[in-house]
């Protein structure tokens, strides 16, 4: 920063002199990385900024050139009549609830599946994203398709917010390229959702194709909020397409929560436990989960969501205005591991109880299954053994039995042992 103003080079001996014995490291550090981008050189004993660094990095800080790093604000062309029904249907209060629906729409849905409900379901798009990121699977019945959690999308749950947009986000940049789209654009356009103002409205007049996908793409997320508006100030064009980021956009970059909680629920049923009063009904975000060693458990939430996670492992027995009670169970345990949910998956869990958990789950891995084919019947003991050799070579033997003369083989191999067989016997005949 003290760099970005001045034109000329400046002497190492200045930049050291600001550097603590213990930030030495830091600093070298720093230096190593920014010549690696061509952002800093040293020519003898100066160091020297990129020039286009330089200039475009002050442009980008002071809003000047047409570069728009920071959007355009639609403020200027709004009629005045218009404006006070345009803060209604978009304050920060609306803005917020439109981001938590649509979010919670998305969280309800993977909570939801397999459950035979029938939750509202996210756009298509959205599902794609969650089947390629593997938090979903589609599963094929005599009824038809559908989807439902796994294993990662249990995880997923367990996060909190933040991380779970961008983990999505971070799916949809791997898709990029299939769809057709500039990684570099999508990443400059998330940033500059990142720099925008909560309830501003912006224009779509500066953006790239790419980024028009996107608009309508984070839009199913909940990041975006779009508006159409007539515009009296240019004739030939009938209306301006406007947007508004989400509190989910303009926390992109920060330790800001990206979704207001709500007076009486949890803020992540996998973050930190705290305590607070029992029965908070003010403006307080505080909750915690009670689980005791008998397998008894006390969630202090209202939320829907949570409770249709909770109930993913816990079977439930009574709920009350801000109140759940349940219990861990060899049944609820069972069905939890069904849905792809494992033991090393709850680590917060007392010792007691999380020792448990293992044994049910070894219980139910106890015997596994796998499609294949059983070879008997041979004419003699030559026979089987000859067969047996060439599967064993394959490396198809699951199983064999020399006493009963048959062997199993799996369902890869039996085309290749088959053929063997066919040809002895042709050979033979």
């Amino acid at each position: 920063m003290s760099m970005l103003w001045l034109d000329s080079a400046l002497p190492t001996a200045t930049f050291e002199a600001w550097i603590t014995l213990d930030g030495r490291k830091f600093y070298e550090e720093a230096l190593k990385s920014l010549s690696k981008l061509h952002i800093l050189s040293t020519t003898g004993s100066k160091l020297t900024l990129n020039t286009t660094f330089r200039t475009a990095f002050r442009m980008a800080l002071t809003g000047d050139g047409e570069h728009r790093s920071f959007g355009i604000p639609a403020d200027k062309w709004e009629k005045d009549k218009d404006k006070e029904k345009e803060k209604r249907s978009t304050s920060i209060e609306s803005l917020d609830n439109y981001a938590r629906e649509h979010w919670e729409t998305i969280l309800h849905f993977m909570v939801s599946s397999g459950t035979g409900q029938a939750p509202a379901k996210p756009s298509q798009g959205v599902l794609y994203l969650l089947q390629r990121s593997g938090l979903m699977a589609t599963l094929l019945s005599t009824s038809g398709t559908s989807m439902r959690i796994t294993s990662a999308g249990f995880q997923f749950l367990l996060h909190s917010p933040h991380e779970q947009l961008w983990m999505l986000l971070l799916q949809y940049l791997h898709m990029a390229e299939e769809r057709q789209m500039d990684v570099v654009e999508i990443l400059s356009f998330l940033l500059m959702l990142s720099t925008m103002e909560l309830g501003q409205a912006y224009l779509t007049e500066n953006l790239s194709p790419t980024q028009l996908t996107m608009l309508e793409d984070l839009q199913d997320y909940g990041m975006i909020k779009q508006k159409k508006q007539k515009s009296t100030h240019t004739p030939n064009q009938s209306s301006i397409r406007r947007f508004f980021p989400t509190r989910l956009s303009t926390t992109l970059t920060s330790s800001s929560s990206p979704l207001p909680t709500v007076p009486g629920t949890l803020n992540g049923l996998g973050g930190t436990l705290t305590k607070g009063p029992i029965g908070t009904t003010g403006t307080t975000s505080e909750g915690f989960i009670i689980l005791e060693t008998n397998y008894r458990l006390y969630a202090y939430t209202d939320n829907p969501l949570q409770i249709a996670v909770l109930n993913l492992f816990v079977s439930l027995k009574s709920r009350f205005p801000n109140l759940v009670v349940g219990s861990l169970s060899r049944d609820s345990v069972k069905k939890a591991l069904s849905n792809g949910i494992t033991a090393d998956q709850n680590p917060l869990l007392p010792v007691t109880v999380q020792d448990q958990v293992r044994l049910w789950e070894l219980e139910r891995n106890r015997l596994k299954s796998q499609e294949g084919y059983l070879y008997t019947s041979f004419a003699s003991q030559s026979d089987y053994e000859f067969v047996l050799d060439y599967a064993r070579k394959l490396g198809v033997v699951i199983w064999e039995s020399a006493t009963k003369r048959c062997f199993f083989g799996t369902l890869e191999g039996h085309g290749l042992v088959r053929a063997f067989i066919e040809s002895r016997t042709a050979g033979r005949g």
